[in-house]
C-alpha cells in the first residue's frame, strides 16, 4: 500500500494527523509492506521568510482576534495534540515561509530520510520554537537527521528542487485538497484532515483488501480451458 501525505511542518493538524496514521500503522499486521511519502503544500505561500511576530501575534492580526483569543486558539490544538503523545509549546513558534523547507525535504527523500526530517522540522516548530525559515536552522537541522552539510548547503543556497515542490503542491490539487492534511492511500482513496485513528485504520484495511490478488477457493471446477471444452477426468 502506498500512502502519500500532503502537509505543511507549520500545519498544527498535520502533525496531528501524521500521529493518528503512525497509531493505526502501528497495529496494522501488513504495515511492513505499506509505504509513506510526505509530498509539499504550503499553507501560506506569501508567508516572509522568517517572522519577528509570534505564532499568536499572527494569528489575532489574520482573523482579527485578540491575543486572549488567539491563545485560547492554540491551546485547544495543543489539548488535542496532547492526546497523541505530542507536546506543543506554541507560544514559541514564529510563523515562517515553508518553501526552502520543503525543498530540503525534497533533498532528504532523495537520501531515504524525508520521513526523519519531516518529524524534525515539526517537532522543532511545535515544540522547540525554532525558526523554520531561517536557512542556518534548517541547515543545522538536515545535518541532525543524517545529512551531508556540503549537500544540504548547496540545495538552500539555490532554487534546486523548486520544481519538485511546486510539482507536489499541483498533484494535491489535482487531487481535489484544498487544505492538509490530505491523505492519498494507493491513489484511490483520500483521507482529508487530521481523522480519528480509527478511520485510518478503515482505510488502511480496505486498500490492502483492493491490493491484493484473488485466492482461489476449493478445487478446479469445470471450466473451459480451450475450445474443447473436455469434462475433468475424461
Amino acid at each position: 500500500v502506498q500512502i502519500e501525505v500532503f502537509s505543511d511542518v507549520v500545519c498544527p493538524w498535520c502533525y496531528i494527523g501524521k500521529r493518528r496514521l503512525e497509531e493505526a500503522l502501528s497495529t496494522f499486521d501488513h504495515a511492513d509492506q505499506v509505504n509513506v511519502t510526505y509530498r509539499s503544500f504550503q499553507l501560506d505561500p506569501t508567508s516572509p521568510v522568517t517572522s519577528e511576530l509570534t505564532l499568536e501575534q499572527m494569528l489575532a492580526q489574520k482573523y482579527g482576534r485578540s491575543l486572549a483569543q488567539a491563545r485560547e486558539m492554540n491551546d485547544r490544538v495543543s489539548w488535542i495534540a496532547a492526546t497523541v503523545g505530542l507536546d506543543f509549546h506554541l507560544q514559541k513558534a514564529h510563523p515562517a515561509n515553508t518553501f526552502r523547507a520543503h525543498r530540503l525535504l525534497h533533498f532528504a527523500a532523495t537520501k531515504a530520510l524525508g520521513n526523519q526530517l519531516t518529524e524534525r522540522l515539526m517537532q522543532c516548530y511545535f515544540a522547540e520554537g525554532i525558526r523554520i525559515g531561517d536557512r542556518d536552522e534548517l541547515l543545522r537541522l538536515a545535518v541532525e537527521v543524517g545529512l551531508d552539510s556540503g549537500e544540504a548547503a548547496a540545495v538552500l543556497d539555490s532554487d534546486a528542487l523548486d520544481a519538485e515542490v511546486r510539482a507536489d503542491i499541483a498533484l494535491a490539487q489535482a487531487f481535489g485538497a484544498t487544505g492538509v492534511p490530505f491523505f492519498v492511500f494507493d491513489r484511490k482513496y483520500a483521507v482529508s484532515g487530521a481523522q480519528e485513528t480509527a478511520l485510518f485504520t478503515e482505510v488502511l484495511d480496505t486498500a490492502w483488501a483492493q491490493a491484493q490478488p484473488l485466492t482461489v477457493v476449493g478445487d478446479p471446477g469445470a471450466v473451459c480451458e480451450d475450445d474443447s471444452c473436455a469434462v475433468p477426468g475424461s
